[in-house]
């Protein structure tokens, strides 16, 4: 029951019906320290209006308006914490617009709960738009609403409201918040967004803006983008919560809107990431108890190495308050080599809320390729968490030493961040195919002064525009609007860059012919294109001629695109292969994409076979799980989400292991030859490298096909967790040792020593790619 309590002296008290905010299910994120009671019981809400203003105030909040637009959020002390006017729309035939001034009423819902309503007023340039704002509180949290109508031009998605924060004592920070569920269908389970949040600190106190949607790309210091949807009658609803509180986001959120259970983990380590075996991991979890009763919460934690053996698996009791938050930690050991799954599950009853990460080792290596290195990553570090210096870290750790993108002013770092470390980097800027000459000329003259400025070794003209891929159309509109006026440019200067055609999508065998016909071919130092790869392993080369380029076709293979412009080179003359953008997608329970462990498999194989065919460099695609403009917001559905080789919460996933494994196997290493067998189905690359002959060895038996077992009639596939070993068939080979033992490394790192007996050391192989160091095969068949 909501209590009214009218305030004595000039004004007037109005009551109406409490609105419901956002109601999601175990929250996850954020980035604070644990916090104890956040919401007591309900406190009495006050009203009150005069000379133009209202106010509305609960138990530790109140909320005051006034004319002009004014908004003001202030603490149970009084101070405005947070404090905005404007309302902004967008609309495709008036652009954006922002609200000029704004009149407070004091009013009431159905139910009678009092709110404030704000009627905003815009130019007339603007049109026949309407908005108005309303306004409720309840203890420590403001639920706010923009109710917009107008024409059928206006663009809900680009609505933002103004807030300011103020006397901060931290910078503000976006917060993702996300609930973990598992599959109703089976497979493994996944991340969903459970709103987004806008945290503020002051000291001690801290407050948080909460959304179901917004993009971090689209807000600022003074605006919150607030997306709104459109209603049954037409109108469209924006809707925010702010909540006062002393505990982490995801906390906040489950306590602020009243749910059951929720859980968030983390360890006191950058990464979760360790440099050896044996070393101490504090695993902490975050239990919110959203409940108006106390609950005792069995929370369990369990950890379990790649072949899937139970490493740790405890249950402890846990009290939580009504509507608190409590911290419990785990006390873990980091593996020798590789990469640990853990669970922290938190259940009263039939209620369950729960979390993953990854623990993993991944120890230093001094890696000497220099720039000779084939190692790179496809973008930028656009998501420095915990911070820029700590991920330039990581990417050396891992062997990353070639950035795509870099030049002052752009996105990312600057050039001088990577060439203080011994980084290299080149740039990729987009043409337009449409542009009249001048325009083309201005944009090559343009394009390479960036260039140049920036000190790219490579300048990659333009990204994936073979579109409409397998047919060769674009490719004569590419030399003449963009390629050619930067090769005139580049021809004038004294040190350009290397030039790049844009990176292909697919290898579009056609339109690489188009492009040679049109005398492209002699305009570039270097060809780059995206090996894209659906469900096959890296080697599978589809039959025929022909292959289908839509979303689930032949083209998007990785060994069959690979033999094509080789031999196309063999016929047009050897440039550089750049590999602008490979990948390993990580969506979940989806059959065209990667399991996590197929993942790691693929990103191995993928890298040996690029070295083996003298490719200059591999980019990989991505860094990090999330997409850019709403960083580690999730979205399970989402193709382009999961390219990373970093989960959304930063921590590794097995294709980073896997990457860092290829780095360091494959650190100045020369080709020798095709290793073959005399089953078949055997396969293998041999290399000389400075610590000594390495192959890496891998079996068919299985076939090339990934998920194959899936419905056709939809995307759905029932993933196995990351440590079922998805290959059935084993094989026993015998391979030349050149000393007393031959190193085994499997793809997230972990050796193991095959002792040689009469020159020979025995070994099992299956799907998985196994590198074999130390063996002692002869260079020529």
């Amino acid at each position: 029951m909501i209590t009214i309590v009218p305030i004595n002296g000039a004004g007037e008290t109005m009551t109406f019906a409490q609105s419901s905010g956002i109601s999601r299910r175990g929250f996850l994120g954020g980035t604070l320290a644990a916090g104890v009671l956040l919401l007591a019981d309900p406190t009495p809400i006050r009203a009150h209006a005069a000379d133009g203003d209202v106010t509305l105030s609960a138990g530790g909040i109140s909320v005051l308006a006034s004319v002009g637009g004014r908004i003001a959020i202030r603490n149970a002390a009084g101070v405005v914490r947070s404090q905005g006017s404007r309302f902004q729309i967008k609309d495709s035939d008036a652009g954006v617009q922002v609200s000029t001034g704004g009149t407070p009423s004091l009013v009431s819902l159905a139910d009678g709960t009092p709110a404030i309503r704000m009627d905003y007023t815009f130019s007339a340039a603007a049109g026949a738009v309407s908005v108005y704002a309303l306004v409720t509180v309840t203890t420590q949290r403001a639920h706010l609403e923009w109710h917009v109508s107008g024409p059928t031009t206006l663009r809900p998605e680009g609505f933002l409201f103004s807030r300011a924060i103020q006397s901060a004592t931290e910078a503000d920070r976006f917060v993702p918040v996300v609930s973990w569920v598992r599959d109703a269908g089976g497979g493994i389970p996944y991340e969903t967004p459970a709103g987004v949040a806008y945290a503020s600190t002051w000291g001690s106190e801290h407050g948080m803006f909460l959304l179901e949607r917004s993009r971090q790309a689209w807000s600022s210091s003074t605006w919150i983008h607030a997306p709104g949807r459109t209603q049954a009658d037409g109108t469209h609803l924006s809707v925010a919560d702010f909540f006062f509180g002393d505990t982490r986001p995801s906390a906040t959120a489950v306590i602020g809107t009243g749910e059951k259970l929720g859980v968030e983990i983390w360890t006191d380590r950058d990464f979760n990431l360790c440099d050896g075996g044996g070393q101490q991991i504090t695993l902490t979890a975050l239990v919110a108890n959203g409940d108006a009763a106390a609950q005792t919460v069995s929370l369990r934690c369990w950890v379990r190495d790649f072949d899937g053996t139970v490493l740790f698996d405890q249950t402890v009791p846990v009290s939580v308050p009504a509507r608190s938050a409590v911290q419990h930690s785990f006390a873990l050991v980091s593996p020798a080599q590789g990469i640990l799954t853990t669970e922290v599950s938190a259940t009263v009853g039939s209620d369950e809320a729960f979390a993953r990460t990854t623990i993993a080792t991944l120890p230093p290596f001094a890696y000497t390729a220099g720039q000779d290195s084939m190692f790179g990553i496809a973008n930028y570090p656009w998501l420095p968490v915990p911070s820029a210096a700590a991920l330039l870290d990581l990417w050396q750790r891992a062997g990353i030493a070639w950035v795509r993108i870099a030049y002052d002013g752009g996105p990312g770092l600057p050039p001088s961040a990577y060439d203080a470390r011994g980084m290299f980097h080149n740039i990729e800027l987009q043409p337009s195919l449409t542009a009249g000459d001048a325009d083309a000329a201005a944009w090559a003259e343009s394009s390479l002064t960036t260039a140049v400025n920036a000190g790219a070794r490579c300048f990659e003209v333009g990204n994936e525009l073979n579109r409409p891929f397998n047919t060769g159309q674009a490719a004569q509109a590419y030399i003449d609007k963009a390629l050619w006026p930067v090769v005139q440019r580049a021809r004038q200067l004294s040190n350009p860059p290397k030039i790049l055609n844009n990176g292909l999508a697919g290898m579009d065998k056609p339109w690489v012919q188009n492009f040679h016909a049109a005398g492209g071919w002699d305009l570039i130092d270097g060809f780059a294109y995206h090996p894209g790869r659906g469900n096959f392993t890296p080697d599978y080369i589809p039959s025929g001629q022909s292959w289908e380029a839509g979303a689930t076709g032949t083209y998007w293979n990785f060994g069959g695109g690979l033999r094509d412009i080789l031999a196309l080179m063999e016929e047009y003359g050897r440039k550089e292969i750049w590999l602008t953008e490979a990948y390993a997608c990580t969506r979940p329970n989806a059959w065209w994409n990667d399991t996590y462990r197929h993942a790691a498999e693929n990103v191995l194989l993928t890298l040996v076979m690029a070295r083996a065919a003298g490719v200059r460099a591999v980019c990989w695609y991505q860094f990090h799980d999330s997409v850019l403009g709403m960083p580690q917001v999730a979205d399970s559905g989402n193709v382009e989400y999961h390219f990373g080789l970093m989960n959304r919460d930063v921590s590794a996933k097995p294709s980073l292991l896997a990457y860092a494994t290829a780095a360091r196997v494959l650190d100045q290493a020369v080709f020798v030859r095709h290793l073959v067998f005399d089953d078949p189905q055997v396969k293998g690359e041999l290399f000389d490298t400075p610590a000594g002959q390495t192959a890496v060895i891998w079996a068919r038996h299985d076939g090339y096909i990934l998920n194959a077992n899936h419905d056709p009639s939809g995307e759905y596939f029932p993933a196995p967790e990351v440590w079922v070993d998805p290959w059935p068939t084993k094989t026993t080979l015998s391979l030349p040792a050149a000393g007393a033992s031959v190193e085994q490394i499997d793809v997230v790192g972990r050796s193991v020593e095959l002792a040689a007996s009469a020159g020979s050391v025995t070994a099992i192989v299956d799907g998985a790619p196994r590198v074999f160091r130390g063996v002692a095969f002869p260079a020529a068949t």
